[in-house]
């Protein structure tokens, strides 16, 4: 044999080998996975019964926890619906997407979604119900752009409360299944609406046949009373309803033979809208449910996953198992990373120790004050912390009191807590929930959950939050954030995208009483209100 002919098979056996080793790309290869993204609309991780919890049901959520991984450290980087979900779909953080960084905003057109690559790379794609709503995304000439395939909502329901949506998710998902071609992998998106407010006040008790005595835990932030109590379990009503359609999905795969090699994704874009936690940037703001199943895929099912995972991971994680180079998307350059050494990984339950932390922010989200402006925060969540710099402490972190607090959803317990206010004056859980905050603050999550001790002047952890802070800037640097560079004022120059939002402030406090539907008449602090109009 010569020597040209033995360099030439040393070359093929070589090549063999290399690609017998990496199963990512002998996935990709053999057969591209379909895949089902379900994303719930406001909920805390803490209530997925696969977390421990015992009040809220979800045995679909729980099997696929169970025949997948678990993931114990999933963190969205911006708490509320709009910005998060625009992360997901660019994999970019939201101070890296200009005005899809802002809540009620407008999606740049530069910004190219995983839903669109796939789409041209063959997959069918497909949502129903929520996107990246109320972000508005239109194509140059100003029409509608379907930046997560085409919507599928025709198909109604008879939903257990009148607050419920009306759109069957199972059954439109049915019909997007129906219009795919046998040779077409899918891409679908099961936004669901529930949790989001309002709720049908007493529907948990009323028709979920729950008990107040059910909630194992009241946040630390909130009064213990009847009233929270019952919103809590109107809120975990709903999440139910959203396991059970999930639930029917599931089953439809099954019977068409497709689940095997379908990933399943299930999370929430933030946590549960209540006071102190959606729109914040504390611990149970952030940090999110996530359950990932794939039977063809994930080498060893069954673990819990602590490595610290962003949303910003999902968009290379599929972009990866559909065989398509990020330098060929056309996307813009994305900063998260693929998941896949997780899923194809035989190593238990810490994957890679470089997987150690997640950034977080805000910039400007609901209506409400003065100027349009927001309240920017940037923190990071790494080993047993938190720490939080919020930029603009002058400023009311859940909107102003002349204007109802409008980036706290109404409901229950939001007006149990100003109710007692205006009962008692000043206490510690409007304190929490709405007064101003200082420059820095640092919890230790393991410790403190609620995030209520602020530990950053504790001379024993100076060293730590220096190191995080540190750590932090330099990370917000090299991702060129606005705000690092003295630009963070472009945030709040980016206009509503719905005209009736813009100048909201100033066109109340003239007596026009512009209309916030996610609040209650209770909301505004009228005493506040009239000394402000005086």
């Amino acid at each position: 044999m010569n020597k040209l002919k033995i360099t030439f098979l040393s070359t093929i056996t070589f090549l063999w080998i290399m690609l017998s080793c990496n199963p990512a790309k002998k996935q990709v290869e053999s057969s591209p996975p379909n895949i089902l993204f379900c994303i719930a609309d406001d909920a805390t991780f803490k209530h997925m019964g696969a977390y421990g919890s015992s009040w809220v049901k979800t045995p679909t959520f729980d099997r696929i926890a169970e025949q997948g991984l678990l993931f114990t450290n999933a963190y969205t980087p911006n708490a509320k619906c709009a910005p998060s979900r625009s992360c997901i779909v660019t994999g970019r953080n939201s101070w890296q997407l200009e005005e899809a960084g802002n809540h009620w905003s407008y999606f740049p057109t530069k910004f190219k979604t995983y839903a669109e690559t796939l789409s041209d790379n063959g997959y069918h794609v497909g949502l129903t119900a929520k996107g990246l709503a109320p972000t508005v995304a239109l194509t140059e000439s100003g029409k509608q752009r379907l930046v997560l395939g085409k919507e599928f909502n025709e198909k109604k329901t008879t939903p257990p409360t009148t607050a419920m949506s009306n759109i069957d998710y199972a059954a439109n998902f049915i019909e997007f299944l129906n219009e795919k071609t046998e040779d077409k992998p899918f891409c679908f998106w099961y936004g669901g609406f529930e949790p989001h407010r309002e709720y049908e006040y007493g529907s948990g008790i009323n028709k979920g046949n729950k008990k107040l005595e059910d909630v194992d835990e009241v946040m630390g932030f909130w009064p213990d009373t009847e009233a929270v109590r019952t919103d809590m379990l109107d809120y975990a009503y709903e999440i139910e309803y959203f396991d059970s359609h999930l639930e029917r999905m599931l089953k439809t795969l099954e019977e068409r033979g497709m689940l095997d090699n379908t990933i399943v994704i299930v999370t929430s874009d933030n946590g549960m809208p209540f006071p102190r936690v959606k729109g914040q940037a504390y611990e149970y703001s952030n940090h999110l449910p996530l359950a990932i199943m794939w039977k063809d895929g994930i080498k060893q099912p069954g673990r819990n996953i602590n490595d610290f995972v962003s949303f910003i991971d999902f968009a290379p994680t599929f972009l990866e198992l559909a065989g398509i180079e990020q330098s060929k998307s056309q996307m813009q350059p994305i900063e998260g990373r693929s998941l896949t050494d997780i899923l194809y990984s035989d190593n238990g339950e810490n994957i890679s120790a470089d997987r150690d932390y997640v950034l977080i922010g805000k910039e400007r989200h609901d209506v409400g004050r003065p100027n349009d402006v927001g309240y920017p925060i940037r923190g990071i969540r790494k080993g047993d912390y938190l720490l939080v710099l919020n930029f603009e402490t002058d400023r009311w972190p859940a909107g102003n009191p002349e204007t109802g607090y409008l980036n706290t959803d109404g409901g229950a317990t939001k007006t149990q807590i100003l109710n007692d206010r205006r009962k008692m004056g000043s206490n510690k859980y409007w304190d929490l929930c709405f007064g101003k905050r200082p420059y820095k603050e640092l919890y230790n999550v393991v410790e403190d959950p609620f995030c209520i001790n602020n530990l950053i002047d504790q001379p024993g952890l100076l060293e730590t939050a220096g190191n995080l802070e540190t750590q932090l800037i330099e990370e917000l640097k090299k991702q060129k954030d606005p705000r690092m560079f003295g630009n963070g004022h472009v945030f709040d120059e980016y206009m509503y995208a719905n005209e009736a939002d813009r100048n909201f402030y100033e066109r109340q406090m003239k007596g026009e009483n512009p209309k916030a539907g996610w609040t209650n008449k209770t909301d505004i602090e009228s005493a506040e209100m009239m000394q402000v109009l005086k």
